[in-house]
């Protein structure tokens, strides 16, 4: 076959002074052969000129002006509608390294598999220099990246995702340590033969990698231009990588909402929370308390860096917008999310409305008579299935959201009051329990389990164990990752927070939920905060300690003494199986802390005397 000599491509926008980093995009730029680099800039009139192209191209729907101002709807194609675990790698120098949780890969063989992927892979198309900051720019605690990406969709939404453009890339060229990206939807408008070919709304590839290399903390995404896959700032630098470079630098990259709680007496405190998918986490981080006088605010809705300082730890939530699941985000279930939505969105693979607004499943109480789906076809309720995809997203600037703490944006963080982990278990697991100590916290954390609630998950009613709500997103070795936990809490001592895990989704015999859940959680919060004070009482159990129902702010709950009892079970014949599960799922690790083996042991003979 002739091939064509790549041509040097055109370059616009602002390059950097740093030659370290013009001379890394020039190496990506002799491999992937873009027709045009871009520098970006991150400025308003760029992103309107983005925008606009991907309109024309059809990339983007603008929806209607009056309904919700410059706001957008992108459509994926079908095979490109999440996260592509199965082709996630994390290529340690040993398999060791990456653990059981992580798929390995020899990085010298990997490095060979991207580099023949990724010849070419931009011929005909622009590639984008987008310099970010995770956190805010210039501070102590943030760190930068540069992601080079041929996709416009991805350019635009890390403008909304990061701190991206020239502040950071200041940083850069002031000599700052950064974060290689590379991006690619792997769709080159031209073959090595100069055939050309036309471009499509959603360009991607049904050969995907999402590869981490932590030791010289790379990330390359090749394949897919959707969510994490293709906003490399997010769980593959925020979680994967930065979890890699905090274990080296004493810290924690945690997937975390982080949350300020004011008190009726007007007392705040800071609370980060980790849940697996489907537990709540959202409508935590932007709880509105039934509790009168209660205000909660939100700092983070997905991921914390949590640092020492001082003997405390203090967080900060990298991230500078939400990428939030669509739906069953309504007015009654998340109004302060719906509220951000009003303006400034990038919606993906939610349905279109018969005036230009979208449309999801939970969004409104009745369908409307007409839509468009996520796939671009007409539907009406009796069409038999879902109008928006189960994962369709909302992309939004975090300050758009009415519930934000003036904080959020504060360099320096918060200091933390309380941690809390939580699974979804229809039995066994009581409303809250309270940490013997930090090292049973960790113990906590590394046993959240839910139970499965569809046949699509695996069987219904199976526990998956998701240790920190991290499973997919751990950039080493787990039983590793546990231990770095113990040492941050032995580093901090009794300035560590309290730890707590809670279950708003325990069931009765009928398969009712026993607990109201949604702004009365702020219940729950206030319990866990006078316990932080030392103001509140509680019951011990083989557990922990959970409140009694006089612990508990329950005014103008409807609760009744046996529905709270329930709640509260602690059953010992189920808790010797939970435990024999906990060993079991800890026998995939050969190298577990000694001290989560030993809570374990305790725990078992607890209930054993019980």
């Amino acid at each position: 076959m002739n091939t064509v000599a790549h041509v040097a491509p055109r370059v616009t926008g602002t390059p950097s002074t740093d030659r370290v980093l013009v001379e890394w995009v020039e190496d990506i730029a002799a491999l992937t052969e873009p027709d045009r680099i871009h520098w970006c800039s991150g400025s308003q009139e760029e992103n309107d000129v983005l925008l606009q192209a991907m309109v024309d191209r059809g990339t983007l729907i603008a929806l209607n002006p009056d309904l919700r101002p410059n706001s957008y709807l992108a459509r994926s194609e079908p095979s490109d509608v999440a996260r592509v675990e199965a082709a996630t790698f994390i290529c340690s120098e040993k398999p060791e390294g990456a653990g059981p949780t992580n798929n390995w890969r020899d990085p010298q063989e990997m490095r060979q598999t991207l580099t023949n992927v990724f010849a070419g892979a931009m011929r005909g198309r622009t590639m984008y220099v987008v310099p970010f900051s995770m956190g805010p720019v210039g501070g102590e605690l943030s760190h930068l990246g540069v992601e080079l990406t041929d996709s416009s969709y991805v350019v635009a939404s890390m403008r909304i995702m990061t701190r991206m453009g020239s502040g950071a890339l200041a940083q850069i060229e002031a000599g700052e340590p950064w974060v290689p990206a590379v991006h690619s939807v792997g769709y080159p408008l031209r073959g090595a033969d100069g055939q050309e070919r036309e471009d499509v709304a959603w360009p991607c590839n049904d050969t995907k990698y999402i590869v981490h290399f932590p030791d010289s903390r790379e990330i390359w995404s090749y394949g897919s231009g959707y969510g994490g896959n293709a906003l490399l700032g997010k769980k593959c630098f925020a979680l994967r990588i930065a979890s890699v470079i905090a274990r080296d630098e004493g810290w924690l990259a945690e997937h975390m909402l982080l949350i300020e709680a004011t008190n009726e007496a007007g007392k705040s405190y800071h609370i980060a929370a980790a849940f697996p998918s489907a537990c709540g986490k959202t409508n935590l981080a932007m709880l509105q308390p039934s509790i009168p006088g209660w205000t909660v605010r939100t700092l983070g809705d997905d991921i914390a860096w949590i640092y020492p300082r001082e003997g405390r730890l203090r967080a900060l939530n990298p991230e500078a917008g939400f990428f939030g699941v669509a739906p069953g985000t309504g007015p009654e279930t998340n109004p302060t999310a719906i509220a951000a939505l009003e303006r400034n969105v990038i919606f993906t693979n939610v349905a279109l409305t018969d005036d230009g607004d979208v449309w999801w499943e939970g969004l409104t109480k009745e369908a409307p008579d007409h839509l468009i789906d996520w796939r671009g076809r007409e539907w009406s309720p009796d069409s038999g299935r879902p109008a928006a995809h189960p994962n369709s997203r909302f992309t939004v600037r975090a300050d758009q959201a009415p519930s934000i703490a003036p904080t959020w944006d504060d360099p320096e963080g918060v200091e933390l009051d309380a941690i809390l982990f939580g699974g979804r278990r229809a039995t066994n697991v009581p409303l809250v329990t309270e940490s013997r100590s930090w090292a049973h916290g960790v113990f906590l954390g590394a046993t959240i389990a839910s139970e499965q609630t569809a046949a699509a998950e695996g069987t219904v009613g199976q526990l998956r164990r998701d240790p920190f709500a991290m499973l997919p997103f751990c950039g080493y070795n787990m039983a590793d990752y546990w231990g770095h936990w113990l040492d941050v809490g032995t580093q901090v001592g009794e300035g560590a927070p309290k730890v707590f895990s809670v279950n708003w989704f325990r069931r009765n015999s009928d398969g009712d939920f026993l607990w109201p859940g949604f702004g009365e959680n702020a219940r729950v919060i206030d319990w866990v905060l006078r316990r932080v004070d030392g103001d509140a009482g509680a019951r011990n159990s083989s557990l922990g300690a959970h409140p009694r129902r006089e612990d508990l702010d329950l005014a103008g709950l409807d609760l009744d003494p046996e529905t709270f009892a329930e709640l509260m079970t602690v059953d010992r014949k189920s808790w010797l199986m939970e435990t024999d599960l906990i060993a079991d799922f800890f026998a995939g690790f050969d190298r577990v802390p000694g001290t989560l083996l030993a809570e374990l042991a305790q725990l078992r003979n607890r209930i054993e005397r019980e």
